[in-house]
């Protein structure tokens, strides 16, 4: 989605948000520079030391807060939108925080936030242009509006996911012993940029090769590869502001036999995930399907984290793959399936692939293959 770009689909989006705001008791919608905000607006904001708010409430026309510097990027606003702009001096963003803040009339109403996102900072000029407001979270109401993907936002994610996969492809040829995670870590970030991605990647590559395999979120280090590690590499690509996140396990040379035991049992787990996921069934039926296939193989204690999340703008939003969560699954919801077994201070495998629900099933996004692949001997 471009700047600038505020086409039917987004005042859509506007629009159904706003109406569902009463019957949740919310009476206006305060977002912060970030996915949420662009999703909304076509419009892209850095978080930075100069707050920028877009205040949507219910019945009323909406309302931004932003530098001056940044105007520029209103062109096109659709007519009722009103555009609240302060200079370089603090002292007088006050003002227009409470100029908004009359406007759109959420003097003393209730005030729904994105809790994982509104910063102290943006809080704090509300609170003060608005004392007698009341701050919720809206994140249920605001997940939902996300929840489910149109063919836009699918076509995007499907071109990132390509160009993950190409980036990656790109760079196997250069993986060999003696080579540091932060090194093929560095190569990988260049193929992605090669391949089409974004500049701004959805997270850091992980690469863990060895013992640091074991170690599900572990950052690239200066450990070099060693014949007979385990390699798991989780990357991901942006395109238009949509995400892809990937992650595929591959062997050094020769592995040990419960390394590639427990590498074809993450495989047979993936796979069930994703033949699980289907319309009209609960989120944790997914976890099931791949939980299953673990614990009844004697891993169970060594799956550590859920079987994946949702994916869009973010590479973590809802539907949340997990055991409890009974959200139906429904055409256009979007997420990972990524069991893994991580043996500690060994070696570990995970199998991640981006799944988006049809009416009928699941279309899968990636397809590079899952097998423990021996590379760089």
């Amino acid at each position: 989605m471009s700047e600038n770009d505020f086409s039917p689909s987004l005042i859509f989006r506007q629009n159904m948000l706003t109406q569902k705001l009463p019957g949740s008791g919310i009476d206006c919608i305060a977002i912060n520079a970030g996915p949420m905000l662009t999703y909304l607006t076509g419009l892209s904001f850095h978080l930075m030391e100069r707050p920028v708010v877009l205040l949507l409430p219910a019945g009323r026309p909406p309302a931004i807060i932003l530098p001056e510097l940044e105007t520029a990027k209103l062109k096109g606003l659709p007519g009722g939108f009103q555009a609240f702009a302060y200079g370089e001096d603090p002292s007088t963003w006050p003002a227009v925080f409470r100029e908004a803040v009359q406007f759109t009339g959420l003097e003393g109403g209730v005030v729904g936030v994105e809790p994982s996102r509104l910063r102290f900072l943006e809080l704090s000029y509300l609170q003060a242009a608005a004392p007698q407001a009341r701050f919720v979270s809206a994140e249920e109401s605001l997940a939902a509006l996300r929840m489910c993907k149109d063919a836009q936002e699918v076509s995007a994610m499907r071109r990132a996911v390509q160009i993950a996969q190409q980036a990656l492809q790109a760079t196997l040829p250069a993986i060999r012993p003696g080579l540091t995670e932060r090194q093929i870590a560095s190569e990988l970030v260049i193929q992605l940029y090669r391949a089409g991605s974004d500049p701004e990647l959805p997270f850091g590559p992980i690469v863990a090769g060895g013992p640091n395999s074991a170690n599900p979120h572990a950052s690239p280090s200066d450990r070099p590869l060693q014949a007979g590690d385990l390699l798991v590499i989780d990357w991901g690509a942006s395109y238009n502001g949509y995400i892809s996140d990937l992650t595929r396990t591959f062997a050094i040379g020769n592995v040990q036999p419960e390394y590639a035991h427990i590498a074809a049992l993450v495989k047979e787990a993936n796979q069930a995930g994703r033949e699980a996921a289907k319309p009209g069934f609960p989120a944790e039926t997914v976890d099931q399907a791949a939980r299953g296939v673990i614990d009844r193989a004697g891993y169970g204690k060594y799956f550590t984290h859920r079987t994946g999340h949702g994916i869009g703008m973010e590479s973590h939003e809802a539907p949340y793959i997990r055991q409890g969560n009974t959200l139906l699954l429904q055409p256009g919801m979007a997420f990972t399936v990524e069991p893994g077994i991580y043996l500690p201070e060994r070696g570990g495998v995970r199998i991640e692939d981006n799944l988006v629900i049809t009416p009928t099933g699941a279309e899968c996004l990636s397809d590079l293959p899952r097998e423990l692949l021996s590379i760089g001997s």
